[in-house]
């Protein structure tokens, strides 16, 4: 499992139990179906190594993130025939030349790091202001397990333009986190809660209709003022099997819903149809793709 280190000294909050809570969704958005498909573990070292080959080829020198996360999470498996390859990136995390914030290429062992992007706001449209750099994560297993049996077959230039693998990125239970980390030193939690209430409130009525006030309010409630978000800060946001956001601050747990509608409109915000960072959707949906064909 990645260490990762921050340069920083945070105020904890004060300890307690997080809620859970549980929410069945009447959205009428297309329900995935997929039968799961056998992960060969006892590969044959010569297939072992020709996937690795192809993968480096590919991934190497245009996008080093997803060939970092790669390169750990094989290394952790004792590959030895991967580690025998010569391979550029070696590093455990990724830095975002923008911000300077810096993204663990592996979380929970089995997260892949595939897109980063950056979050900004016009301030009294006049001038943006980069709020939060966001790195996306999903779960190298839940991919192959719920996906390779549909698009497994399907190029990576076929993928790109297919539609209906977007809309599964979202509506697929796959374990998958955004990481946000602060780069605007005088955010508040508050304003964090007022923004998630006006973007996470909108796929809310976008994918399930206007009664969902409860489920939106459910999940704001989690950033309470007694949180500090001093530049640095990290909040994950993760969907675990079942459908379950959980919610971080810092490495401290606040919050679980289970709802399947709270995470595909949490999730839109970033690798949907209008996501706070285009490229980094793009970077995600190759990245993701070339996993598939790994």
């Amino acid at each position: 499992m990645v260490s990762f280190r921050f340069p920083f000294s945070f105020p904890q909050p004060p300890k307690h139990t997080p809620p859970t809570y549980s929410y069945s969704s009447s959205a009428t958005s297309r329900p995935f179906s997929a039968t799961t498909a056998a992960v060969a573990i006892a590969a044959g070292a010569a297939a072992v190594a020709g996937v690795a080959a192809a993968t480096h080829n590919s991934t190497n020198q245009a996008h080093p993130f997803l060939q970092n996360a790669l390169n750990l999470f094989f290394a952790n498996r004792s590959l030895p025939l991967w580690g025998s390859l010569s391979l550029n990136y070696t590093s455990s995390s990724v830095v975002d030349s923008k911000t300077g914030a810096s993204f663990p290429s592996v979380l929970d062992d089995s997260r892949l790091l595939l897109g980063i992007g950056l979050r900004r706001k016009r301030v009294f449209g006049l001038k943006n202001i980069d709020v939060y750099a966001f790195g996306i994560y999903a779960d190298d297993k839940d991919i192959k397990e719920l996906l390779s049996e549909k698009y497994g077959k399907l190029s990576v230039s076929e993928l790109q333009d297919n539609k209906e693998y977007s809309d599964d990125l979202l509506e697929t239970d796959i374990g998958m986190t955004v990481r946000l980390q602060i780069v605007y030193g005088r955010l508040s939690i508050s304003s964090v809660r007022s923004a998630f209430e006006e973007s996470v409130g909108s796929r809310l009525r976008k994918f399930g209709g206007s009664d969902n006030q409860e489920l939106l309010q459910t999940f704001t409630s989690q950033f309470k003022d007694e949180y500090k978000i001093p530049k640095g800060s990290v909040i994950d946001l993760s969907r675990e099997r079942g459908y379950v956001l959980r919610t971080t601050i810092d490495g401290k747990e606040v919050g679980s819903i289970e709802s399947k509608l709270l995470c595909k409109s949490l999730l839109d915000l970033y690798i949907g149809e209008e996501p706070f960072d285009n490229q980094a959707k793009e970077d995600v949906k190759l990245n993701l793709a070339s996993l598939l064909h790994k």
